[in-house]
């Protein structure tokens, strides 16, 4: 089973119908997804996950709303009368094509703002495997109902945006934390608990990853650069004017021969006058300098 499967069947067996408006806001989730079409005096919903439609067969139950389910092919459909509706007209607003939430409606409570972002992931929501990616996304059936849903989130911190699609708008997070704010959200708490786990694995992981590559982009850089002196050195003993640097850069010359391996401060500490970083560095840039006026 899919990770979104998953959560999908932790949000349908949520028990909360004692309270039934908030019934209804989640309702209204479903009703502004993608996946609702219009058809004359009709609603129908269809879906291929049964989690999706086991939650809107309780809805409507619980809201004594009739209606009919049927398989047609591999999906789900639900179909009841528009009708039933109008008792909603406060909250939202239909027209021939789609379902939106009434412009005017104000939802302030946050238990009916959850209820209606819970309807609409399960309605027509999405989340990819976080072993692979970090997307979250909800398909609605317009920009309107998007931005509306957007702004609700926007109050309670969290941040998503907006893409038109094909099919409808999507409304998607891609942000690992963000991710993690709307599963707390909508109630899917234990799906929080293993994306989290997952996220944690994840991102130490990556910061291995890149540990590894920075000392190994450092080690390649040092070993680059020890090639580079020692060919130098070489130069400057094969043409007899090694005898001619100074004592320092002999010093230096001669550490790097026989310690090939060794960092700048390794070999600043085997000096006789043991010496940092820099200014190992700049005795090796010299013995390059003066072996390069010599090609």
């Amino acid at each position: 089973m899919s990770f979104s499967s998953n959560i999908k069947e932790e949000i349908s067996k949520l028990n909360n119908f004692k309270e039934k408006n908030i019934i209804a806001y989640e309702l209204i989730g479903y009703f502004i997804t993608n996946n609702i079409t219009i058809l004359k005096n009709k609603i129908r919903y269809s879906t291929e996950n049964e989690y999706n439609i086991n939650r809107l067969n309780k809805l409507l139950k619980t809201l004594d709303i009739d209606y009919n389910i049927q398989m047609q092919g591999k999906l789900y459909v639900i179909t009841f009368k528009k009708e039933y509706l109008e008792e909603y007209q406060d909250i939202i607003q239909i027209d021939n094509l789609n379902i939106k939430i009434n412009p005017l409606t104000e939802i302030i409570d946050e238990q009916e703002t959850k209820a209606i972002v819970r309807g609409s992931f399960l309605g027509s929501g999405s989340i990819s495997n976080p072993n692979n990616k970090y997307h979250f996304e909800i398909i609605f059936n317009c920009q309107e109902n998007a931005i509306k849903v957007k702004n609700m989130l926007e109050t309670y911190e969290i941040k998503s945006k907006e893409l038109e699609r094909t099919n409808g708008y999507s409304l998607y997070i891609k942000e690992g934390e963000e991710i993690s704010k709307i599963l707390a959200f909508i109630g899917a708490s234990t799906a929080v608990l293993k994306f989290e786990e997952i996220r944690v694995i994840k991102d130490t992981r990556n910061n291995i990853n890149r540990l590894v590559n920075c000392e190994t982009a450092n080690l390649n850089k040092t070993v680059s650069a020890a090639v580079k002196q020692i060919e130098s050195i070489k130069i400057l003993k094969k043409n007899n004017k090694f005898m001619n640097l100074n004592e320092s850069l002999k010093e230096i010359a001669e550490l790097r021969i026989e310690n090939p391996d060794a960092s700048l401060i390794e070999l600043g500490k085997l000096l006789k006058s043991p010496l940092g970083k820099s200014g190992v560095n700049y005795r090796l840039n010299k013995i390059i300098e003066i072996a390069n006026e010599m090609k």
